[in-house]
């Protein structure tokens, strides 16, 4: 078999393993708004869908077509969203500094939108104009950009990014425990965990919009540096040696992964494990090439956080589950796993 004739079948096989995995989301999108503790048949809830398609008539009432309309599907649609870029953020930061078990917040950007979003909640800053998701987006950017501060002061380097990020996470933990301890009360704290935990019980069309249009945005710059990211891997010398920008491509990346993350978590929370253990399915099932490892693992992600999020809130209904309580139940089996896989390689 000629090599022309083996790439065009690799090829082939990645393409229907690619459609099989737009299949699978699909589906479950399409099956997890079924599910849920209100008195909704499959029916009625495809029947308010194909309505607001403007196909036919569903005739339930206002109260059920919102349930569907306006919670489930949306809540649906955002868990897939951020999935995807959680996911996605994650094969970046593995890749960049060159560690199998960084994820997107090791930038300390959750950790600032926890911040931005205790000041508007506990502090009232900003007078109601302010959203909680707004202030969440704000902190997530400042933390950021401490973080790269501090990392080109040390010299910067992938292991000064790593420091700086640790002392960031630090730093805005803090601050969030002591706006928490000192000025909120029972109820407003309560509310603050369940949000630090990662929710997305508030989703809404407008989160989806946005939180998609970011996400969409970062996968098709993230694609177009694929070649970047493939040299990466082999160390930044290497990379420079193939004619790459390391530092803009670097900064290029770390800026759009911080966005994402910030978008993400203003929307939806802190939801952790999703960008550390997915891209190593990825991997397995795809290989190392990120032309192929960027989609893979974002389809892998939205299909994940879609039934991470069914199970959420329906697992102990009427009583809902925080996303990221049952992402690190899950994620951290598998984090166990891939540090004995680390050991055993070693």
């Amino acid at each position: 078999m000629s090599t022309r004739t083996a790439r065009l079948e690799s090829r082939s096989t990645l393409g229907v393993l690619f459609l099989i995995g737009l299949v699978v989301l699909g589906f479950s999108i399409a099956l997890a708004i079924t599910i849920g503790p209100a008195n909704l048949s499959v029916r009625d809830v495809y029947a308010v869908v194909l309505e607001h398609w403007g196909v036919g008539s569903s005739g339930v009432s206002r109260i059920k077509d919102g349930i569907v309309w306006e919670l489930r599907l949306p809540r649906t649609l955002l868990a897939a969203v951020c999935g995807a870029g959680l996911a996605l953020c994650g094969v970046i930061m593995q890749s960049l500094l060159r560690n199998p078990l960084a994820d997107p917040f090791v930038l300390g950007i959750s950790s600032g939108a926890s911040t931005g979003a205790v000041m508007i909640a506990v502090l009232g800053i900003g007078g109601g104009v302010i959203s909680l998701s707004a202030g969440a987006f704000a902190g997530a950017v400042v933390s950021f950009g401490l973080v790269m501060l501090l990392a080109a002061g040390a010299g910067g380097g992938t292991s000064r990014v790593v420091l700086a990020g640790v002392a960031g996470t630090q730093l805005f933990s803090a601050l969030t425990s002591f706006i928490v301890i000192s000025s909120a009360d029972a109820e407003q704290t309560r509310g603050v965990l369940f949000w630090l935990l990662g929710s997305l019980a508030g989703a809404g069309w407008t989160d989806v919009v946005l939180c998609g249009a970011v996400v969409a945005a970062g996968i098709l710059v993230c694609l177009a540096q694929a070649p970047a990211l493939d040299a990466f891997t082999f160390g930044n010398n290497a990379a420079a040696t193939l004619g790459i920008p390391v530092q803009r491509v670097r900064l290029l990346l770390l800026t759009i992964t911080a966005l994402i993350t910030a978008a993400l978590v203003s929307a939806a929370g802190a939801i952790g494990f999703v960008g550390l253990v997915l891209p190593h399915a990825a991997r397995f099932l795809v290989g190392s090439r990120h032309s192929r490892l960027l989609p893979a693992t974002a389809l892998i992600g939205a299909i994940f956080m879609v039934w991470v999020d069914a199970i959420a809130r329906t697992a102990f209904a009427p009583q809902e589950i925080p996303v990221g309580v049952v992402t690190a139940l899950i994620g951290v089996p598998a984090f166990a796993v891939i540090l004995f896989r680390m050991r055993r390689s070693a």
